[in-house]
């Protein structure tokens, strides 16, 4: 591992220079052109260090890259999944009022933290055990995907196909806080839908002829509000509402969006069955509701041995490597919902994810490339 971090620090000043590219080349979700630029540089990037590269094509969404590079046996027993994604929460254009820059020992832009470093930092981990002449046992896969920011729906049956022929997967999503968490358990993630139907009357003239859905949608707010339960870490948020037209009308149409989270899977069922369960208040009205849980938790049972075994790893380095729990969701939320061994929080040190502010500790860098490489080494 001390040979493997020696390496890496040599290596950072060439990792910048790629992290560089990477973030000044833009990659917002919805935007499939920048999206595809982005992944082309990626790809260009493995394919000089003699990797297989294959764009799982999308119409309305950037190409998901599947990348295979054998640091082993010619028959490999096993695969090792490295997860993550190349978009990014910033609409294109935003580089101009965040530009890359390097300073005090940090490098910002739009996507630096999450997840462009974790990016770099599975390309040279890779270099690095090939520099070395290290061998994997297993067959190593990347797979970057291009539309985790907003959901995953066009990546997620490649994310559970290539987990499902895996030993374990290591998802590059940013540590958690300064100290360099990796992330043992995640909530589970969903949105819900809630559209209420009234009857419209002329609010002066005759109001009780309408049926107001507004308000039936502030009652029902009020009893989604008696779901969150902090003590087993649900939550049920409120977001967007919208409804009515104008002031002298009564509301016939009214709706709100609905951010749901949960800590297991038994949790995330109950939580849906309650919401689904709830019925209209006022008299005459219509209530539908829609979504639920569509990322499922990552619960520590499914990653605590692989983390042990990390601990181990960074112990030989002579650094320590904590753990965390956190609330968002991320797409080894999937890999662990199969049972596959699943640690993620495994690429950048820094904070400000999705923030003017994003930005990454350059000193941290070498310690997770090398953590990375020893784990494909290892496992």
């Amino acid at each position: 591992m001390k040979e493997l971090l020696r390496l890496a620090r040599r290596r950072q000043p060439e990792l910048l220079r790629v992290l560089e590219h990477l973030v000044r080349t833009e990659s917002p979700s919805n935007d499939k052109a920048a999206v595809d630029r982005c992944g082309r540089l990626l790809a260009a990037e493995w394919r000089r260090r003699g990797a297989r590269v294959e764009f799982l094509r999308q119409k309305h969404r950037g190409d998901h890259l599947l990348v295979e590079t054998r640091l082993g046996p010619a028959r490999p027993q096993g695969q090792i999944l490295l997860l993550g994604h190349i978009d990014t929460v910033y609409d294109f254009g935003t580089l101009k009022r965040m530009p890359w820059r390097v300073a005090a020992g940090r490098a910002r832009g739009p996507g630096v933290f999450d997840m462009k470093a974790g990016l770099a930092i599975a390309l040279f981990a890779v270099q690095i055990l090939r520099e070395l002449r290290i061998a994997a046992k297993k067959r190593v896969v990347c797979l970057w995907t291009t539309d985790e920011e907003i959901g995953s729906e066009s990546s997620r049956k490649f994310i559970e196909r290539e987990a499902r022929r895996s030993d374990a997967v290591l998802v590059l999503e940013p540590a958690t806080g300064l100290g360099g968490k990796v992330k043992t358990a995640r909530k589970g993630v969903g949105e819900a839908e809630i559209i209420v139907t009234g009857r419209a009357a002329h609010a002066g003239l005759n109001p009780e002829d309408g049926i107001n859905a507004v308000h039936e949608l502030a009652l029902q707010i009020e009893r989604m509000m008696r779901l969150n339960n902090p003590e087993r870490g649900t939550t049920v948020s409120v977001n967007v509402m919208e409804g009515g037209s104008r002031s002298n009308v009564i509301a016939d149409r009214a709706r709100a969006l609905v951010d749901l989270r949960a800590t297991t899977m038994a949790e995330a069922r109950a939580l849906e069955k309650r919401l689904h369960a709830l019925k209209p208040i006022l008299r005459g009205a219509k209530l539908e509701i829609r979504g639920g849980i569509n990322r499922p938790p990552m619960e520590r049972k499914n990653c605590a041995a692989l983390f042990r075994h990390a601990q181990i790893l960074a112990d030989e380095m002579g650094m320590e490597l904590g753990e965390s729990f956190v609330g968002g969701g991320s797409d080894g939320n999937f890999t662990a919902a199969l049972g596959v061994p699943t640690l993620d929080g495994l690429g950048g040190v820094g904070e400000g994810a999705h923030a003017q502010h994003e930005n990454i500790v350059l000193r941290a860098i070498p310690a997770r490339m090398a953590l990375i490489a020893g784990l494909l080494a290892s496992l």
